[in-house]
């Protein structure tokens, strides 16, 4: 496939970190939206973006945009698009879609169109067809309807570039590894001085944080991708990519990640996912209290994600650890970039200290804040 336009989604709140993200890479930003980022580039490119990003969720190549009044409308022009050389004829693809017409109240009738259109194409033109259903984990195909305006897509990524496959052992109410790589980036660790991650729970924080420290990247434990099951997916090609990227990577940098949990369960499981990411001998894992963490002397980053009453614990009974969770950054941090996460404003306030920034970020549905401390030796006006 010849050179197209890509649009990568994330997560609400997302965005602004993607668009470094995509630039940082070498890609033209050439829209902005709360969904994503509009780039462009050729299928390559797109098997770059799907190893590298750490940010974003799907790379979605554009096939075709078009008008359609109407599902005949879609159906008759996503017929004449020339399926049978781009998905393999043994292969099985699904169809995925967002759409926001007056002609259609049901996303389903429209992807069920989609899918009709496809193999029926098949059957024109060949007499035999690929096999299709609702599994995103093969050749999936991403139609979006807004008004009279269609897009279609290939979604390169399949399953959601989330899934780094290093997280085989989840923990209560686990951060999404996209979500866990933006706040770290948000913080601005880039693997100079420490980051210090209380409350790791599974350890996202603290292994996606290794990951940008050694510039590895975030999809390389992947082994399968949407594009690996096109007609024209070059395996060397793609060998190419993660070598390079590969023998890119550092083994180490000048700082320390500290991940503790007062649960030894939880810290176990942090290691376990730490092993499997390769990262584990980067990261110095205790089981303590929170505000029994080392935190070295020389400054750095101390990120935290306490539970915040909508899925885990009562408010009622979390009010006491916003407040030892303030005196710990207060008496213990100085001289350090002190970050909560929360997703409970009332709670926050619990913590007693004057906020630098509040960035939102949606953890699922829920709208949080990484709320940011600068932390001083001694008192401020000393300073």
């Amino acid at each position: 496939m010849t050179k197209s336009k890509l649009f990568i989604t994330c997560s609400r709140g997302v965005d602004a970190w993607l668009e470094q993200e995509i630039a940082s890479l070498g890609f033209p930003v050439l829209a902005r939206t709360a969904a994503g980022i509009e780039t462009e580039g050729s299928m390559e490119d797109a098997m770059e973006l799907n190893l590298h990003l750490r940010t974003g969720l799907r790379v979605l190549f554009l096939l075709a945009e078009f008008t359609a009044r109407d599902p005949d409308d879609l159906y008759r022009k996503v017929t004449a698009m020339p399926w049978e050389k781009i998905i393999p004829l043994d292969g099985h693809f699904s169809i995925t879609s967002t759409v926001q017409t007056p002609t259609i109240d049901n996303s389903r009738f429209a992807s069920q169109k989609c899918k009709d259109a496809v193999a029926d194409r098949f059957m024109n033109k060949i007499g035999r067809r690929p096999d299709s259903g609702p599994e995103r984990d093969r050749s999936v195909i991403h139609l979006h309807w807004q008004e009279d305006q269609c897009k279609v897509y290939i979604d390169t990524s399949g399953e959601p570039l989330s899934k780094r496959a290093y997280r085989r052992m989840p923990w209560k109410a686990p951060l999404q590894e996209t979500l866990g790589a933006a706040l770290v980036m948000a913080s601005g660790w880039h693997g100079t001085g420490n980051f210090v991650n209380p409350m790791c729970g599974s350890g996202t924080l603290a292994i996606e944080a290794a990951l940008i420290g050694t510039g590895r990247p975030a999809g390389i434990l992947r082994d399968n991708f949407g594009f690996m099951h096109l007609r024209d997916f070059r395996e060397d090609d793609w060998k190419k990519l993660r070598d390079r990227a590969r023998a890119e990577g550092r083994k180490t940098f000048p700082g320390r990640i500290i991940a503790t949990d007062i649960s030894a369960d939880a810290v176990d499981t942090a290691r376990k996912n730490a092993r499997t990411a390769g990262v584990e001998h980067l990261i110095e894992f205790r089981a303590c209290a929170f505000a029994d963490t080392e935190i070295p002397q020389d400054g750095g980053v101390v990120l935290m994600n306490p539970e915040y009453g909508e899925r885990l614990g009562k408010v009622s009974e979390l009010e006491d650890i916003y407040r030892r969770i303030g005196d710990f950054l207060k008496q213990k941090c100085g001289g350090y970039r002190g970050y909560v996460f929360t997703g409970n404003p009332e709670l926050a306030k619990k913590i007693g200290l004057r906020t630098n920034r509040k960035l939102l970020f949606f953890n699922g549905p829920i709208e949080c804040r990484l709320l940011e401390y600068e932390l001083y030796q001694g008192s401020r006006k000393t300073k």
